[in-house]
């Protein structure tokens, strides 16, 4: 994908996961319909969490040369982070926040900048184009199942 589309579309992210909650009250975000899966609050938690290790792994590949990145353990921070008490309209401003404060660095950034690279410690070499095609098909990936749970509550998509 082109660097300035992907950039456009990692900065819609927040908007796209505050309207897959729309019309969700707070028996139905804690609600675990899908046996096995977290509630639609852990996973906005759980999305809130990786954009700050995200933001923080852009500006280091931005800033230091081929800096090493390490992986994250979701059910360590879903256990750790007291996902259970955090509210959702929180979680999605900070994304939202987050996003727009990366979006301000990425657009000025030379194209060349984008081949930048990091060591991931699990997937090893990455450049900053990876990473940020992955932190941007993250919350459309989530979206996905927390349709899932509004079909399995009963609770349509809102428009």
């Amino acid at each position: 994908m082109d660097p300035e589309e992907l950039v456009a579309e990692y900065s819609r992210g927040a908007e796209v996961l505050r309207r897959s909650i729309t019309g969700l009250d707070q028996e139905q975000l804690d609600a675990v319909p899908v046996a096995g899966c977290w509630s639609v609050r852990q996973v906005v938690c759980h999305l809130a969490d990786c954009e700050l290790v995200y933001a923080d792994r852009i500006k280091r590949v931005l800033a230091e040369d081929n800096p090493v990145v390490f992986g994250l353990c979701p059910d360590a921070f879903q256990q750790a982070l007291f996902v259970t008490r955090r509210d959702v309209s929180d979680e999605i401003e900070l994304i939202r926040t987050t996003r727009y404060h990366i979006t301000s660095i990425l657009t000025g950034i030379d194209l060349e900048q984008f081949h930048r690279t990091a060591v991931h410690s699990e997937d090893g070499p990455l450049t900053l184009e990876t990473l940020l095609e992955r932190i941007t098909r993250h919350i459309p990936h989530h979206v996905r199942f927390i349709h899932e749970k509004r079909l399995a509550l009963g609770v349509p998509q809102s428009e």
